[in-house]
């Protein structure tokens, strides 16, 4: 080496070493290695940083596990599903509108995938259960394309790639709620799959360790992009799997070298980079960098020259050797030194093009991942080395804009033919078609019989669901009663109402607890000592507080999945539950709680994505409400997570403010989910302030449930009369507004209580749009409008969100129509002086009231401004907007 001061004393060393290898093996070796670095490090010596191993294959040439099968007929098979997925994408954009897809991603991985499907990826038609697999979004032409040559999807399908609009397209991406019989996860939000996969193995883990689910030797593959790994949510969680040793979990990471724009690290090297990150994280690291064309040049690489070029090449240059070619390679790669330069004398410019890369390598992928999952005790991580573009040629081959490219020019298009071997002769060329060899042809036989012996074909989702026999309303008796004089929130009644349901004998064992280190917070240690929470290894040490009811409890059989402060991790944790009637046929009912404001404000692709996989559960979103949650400040007060949730289609959402309304929507909702098989997911609020809860009166249940009841009529007899409205913990400022209103104004006033906005909204929408298409029928009437019929005076809403998520119901009321809500950043200080700031305290429900009235006429003015000085309200206040 150019810096070594005393070669001889290396070579002794080195000599010394091989010798040990020889004699002792490799075992003894490393032993020997780790003595040296702690005696060294004793003496003072500093080591090197870095935990990364030079820049070549982990696994030797001779210590590959051979592939058994037959390479050119994988060959051919891989050459037609290249074609079709690339005839598929530029079909779709033979038009004006250009329906857009994705050629390269998949061109660069598609020997990532054959090895896989050929050898490794199990399916669930026999009694395995089945892998699970993430496919990286972009590549799905690519699983398209196999498909098709299965006989799963027909070219009519094909070309209808990006077209779903007519019920028989195929997605742009991985989309089960659109193919619900074909994927499972949806992933092209990139950084979704990693942490999805890894929450995967891990609940699969805690299923196998309760005795819920026997997965065998089944295994988690997450295919994903070196340019994702950017992404906070794709690396966040890897501590987490090597912690756990979740030898369960393979990811794969296409490491072309290339994002959208430009090289991912144009000026490092990115394998070198994520190797460092995943052995830290106690990984097991499998690089598969140089194809076996590079064999015979290591071994002949005596001076080191080759590998000391590959270790200090960036990425940026790698890129370029594929791009400019075989020539350009010679004089800038191999060039540098004489040494180097000299192991090519004897290749063709063409022949130095074609050194492969190892992720276009099925020998060295197959090895790879045969080592993979013979690895039980930890995750393993492939960093396979690729070409974006990979046989495009000029048009895209490690080009800056390949990501982009759906169309080849018909010099780039006869020539990716004729490199993968299409039987297409250059008249039909302009129309690409699709090439299916026929059904018995050794291609389509070798195919299906790979499939066969694996259990059958890929990608496969179970839309079916085993039904539950879910507990009736009467289960729930307690929280259906007056708590007496005792003043509890609504979080509290809900924590009683989950450890009633982790009894129930039917579905008790399923009941999935699911908490961001907030356990105390929303009054959970209780459950601590009776369910446990559940830990991989148990608990191997005595909890200080060892002693106490309500100790500290980890637990091998634990039923609390307590995932620390990591909202992303605590909900791919639940999607994994709340998907498990899919995966692994057998449905869980995971209750997630957590802050409100930390659920879909930060995890609001997750939750996306989990309307997208047809998840069922309960989200819990406690010590919710911007002026409830008091103390905490702007960054937790939530007025808005309604709003949020309404987004997402199939997510229901919400806002009780008595405990038997709580326990009305979760029994209904076990009911639908569970009992029915409604694709549908819950969110609810609980509050964190306590009062006393009344008993539920006769005659509500269904009302509770569409989202609107009558609370309170009034029997003030009054000539006046005003319509109050409340959600939530303001329902009691309702409340208490119309008694103000009644013994102070002389109006009267009755209350309803609004359990969902959201419902009413989707049902008076859908009530509005059914007229609009039926114009000769009786027109529906909305469920808000047909409760407030026959009633009078203005309407005014009350909640702790914002102005918008009561404005949703405004055109299905007849009639005047005020929403109060809680606009601006949240502050501290107390509930009262909050909701005076806010403007939904009661004498602001008053204030909005009579001057609803006086906008009506029934009023004059000059009442409501006497009345601003009698509840102590100024024409002055800031607007909380504003502040």
């Amino acid at each position: 080496m150019a810096d070594d001061k005393d070669p001889i004393e290396t070579k002794e060393w080195l000599d010394a070493l091989d010798e040990v290898i020889r004699n002792s093996g490799p075992e003894r070796a490393n032993y020997l290695m780790m003595a040296l670095g702690r005696h060294a490090l004793d003496n003072r010596v500093k080591l090197p940083d870095s935990i990364t191993t030079p820049f070549v294959n982990t696994i030797s040439a001779d210590d590959e596990k051979r592939m058994p099968g037959d390479l050119f007929m994988e060959r051919r098979i891989r050459s037609l599903v290249r074609w079709n997925a690339l005839a598929m994408v530029m079909r779709a954009n033979d038009n004006d509108e250009g329906l857009g897809g994705h050629i390269s991603s998949f061109s660069s991985s598609a020997t990532l995938y054959d090895v896989g499907f050929n050898y490794f990826f199990r399916g669930s038609d026999g009694d395995h259960p089945g892998d699970l697999v993430f496919y990286q979004g972009h590549s799905a032409p690519g699983m398209y394309a196999r498909s098709f040559l299965e006989g799963r999807l027909s070219e009519a399908q094909l070309d209808n790639f990006r077209r779903e609009v007519d019920g028989n397209g195929l997605s742009s991406y991985p989309h089960p709620w659109l193919m619900p019989d074909y994927w499972q996860f949806p992933t092209v939000s990139m950084g979704l799959g990693p942490i999805q996969a890894i929450y995967q193995a891990r609940v699969m883990k805690y299923q196998q360790h309760r005795g819920l689910v026997d997965h065998g030797d089944r295994n988690v593959w997450c295919f994903m992009g070196d340019g994702e790994c950017d992404e906070p949510e794709s690396l966040g969680a890897i501590s987490l799997a090597g912690r756990e040793k979740m030898g369960n979990l393979n990811f794969v990471i296409n490491c072309n070298l290339q994002r959208l724009d430009g090289p991912v690290r144009g000026n490092g090297k990115i394998i070198q980079e994520l190797e460092g990150v995943f052995r830290g994280a106690g990984w097991n690291v499998i690089k598969v960098i140089w194809g076996r064309k590079w064999d015979s040049l290591l071994a002949k690489d005596e001076s080191g020259r080759l590998r000391q070029r590959m270790d200090e090449v960036c990425d940026g240059e790698l890129q370029n050797y594929k791009y400019n070619g075989g020539a350009y390679t010679r004089e800038h790669f191999f060039g540098k030194y004489p040494e180097s330069l000299e192991l090519v004398k004897d290749l063709s410019d063409e022949e130095i093009m074609y050194l492969n890369r190892g992720g276009h390598d099925p020998y060295k992928v197959y090895a790879a991942y045969a080592q993979a999952v013979a690895e039980t005790e930890r995750p393993t991580v492939i960093l396979a080395m690729t070409v974006k573009g990979y046989g495009m040629g000029e048009a895209g081959e490690a080009n800056n804009e390949t990501h982009s490219l759906k169309k080849l020019d018909m010099d780039s298009l006869k020539a990716f033919r004729d490199r993968f071997g299409i039987p297409i002769g250059d008249e039909a060329l302009a129309d690409v078609p699709y090439y299916k060899p026929a059904e018995d042809s050794p291609e389509m036989r070798y195919m299906r019989q790979r499939r066969e012996e694996l259990g059958g074909m890929i990608p496969a989702r179970r839309s079916e669901m085993e039904l539950l026999q879910t507990p009736p309303l009467d289960a729930f008796a307690k929280q259906l009663e007056s708590s007496g004089k005792r003043a509890i929130s609504t979080t509290m009644a809900f924590v009683r109402l989950l450890s009633n349901l982790v009894k129930d004998k039917a579905i008790g064992e399923r009941i999935v607890p699911i908490v961001p280190d907030e356990a105390r917070t929303f009054g959970m240690e209780g459950m601590f000592r009776q369910l446990g929470i559940y830990s991989s290894v148990g608990q191997r040490y005595t909890p200080h507080d060892a002693g106490q009811i309500m100790f500290y409890k980890e637990d091998i059989k634990g039923q609390i999945l307590e995932e620390g402060i990591n909202e992303a991790g605590a909900f791919s944790a639940w999607l994994a539950a709340a998907t498990s009637y899919s995966t692994s046929a057998y449905p869980m009912v995971p209750f997630y709680i957590y802050y409100s404001m930390f659920g879909f404000q930060r995890i609001g692709d997750l939750a996306w994505a989990a309307g997208d996989c047809q998840a069922r559960g309960f989200l819990i979103g406690a010590t919710a409400g911007r002026t409830t949650l008091n103390g905490e400040g702007l960054q937790h007060q939530d007025g808005h997570s309604h709003l949020q949730a309404s987004t997402i289609p199939n997510c229901v959402s919400y806002d009780p403010a008595y405990a038997y309304e709580l326990a009305v929507i979760i029994q209904d909702g076990l009911h639908r989910m569970y009992e029915l098989g409604e694709n549908k997911f819950y969110y609810i609020t609980t509050m964190n302030e306590n009062y006393v809860q009344p008993a539920m009166p006769e005659g509500v249940q269904e009302g509770i449930i569409k989202g609107m009841y009558s609370l309170r009529k009034s029997e003030a007899g009054h000539s006046l009369s005003a319509q109050l409205m409340g959600a939530g913990t303001i329902l009691r400022e309702v409340e208490a507004a119309a008694e103000i209103l009644e013994s102070r104004y002389n109006v009267n006033a009755d209350v309803w209580s609004l359990t969902s906005i959201n419902e009413l909204q989707r049902e008076g929408k859908a009530a509005t749009r059914w007229n609009m298409l039926h114009p000769e029928e009786a027109p529906r009437v909305p469920y808000v409008t047909q409760l407030l019929d026959g009633t009078s005076g203005p309407v005014v809403v009350a909640t702790d969100y914002m102005k918008s998520y009561a404005d949703q119901i405004r055109e299905f009321i007849p009639g005047h129509f005020t929403a109060l809500g809680t606009d601006g950043f949240g502050r501290s200080d107390t509930r009262s002086r909050l909701r005076d700031f806010f403007e939904v305290s009661r004498e602001f429900v008053v204030l909005a009231t009579l001057k609803a009235l006086a906008d009506e006429g029934a009023i004059e003015a000059s009442v409501v401004t006497a009345a601003m000085a009698d509840l102590g309200i100024s024409a002055d206040k800031f607007d909380p907007l504003t502040v």
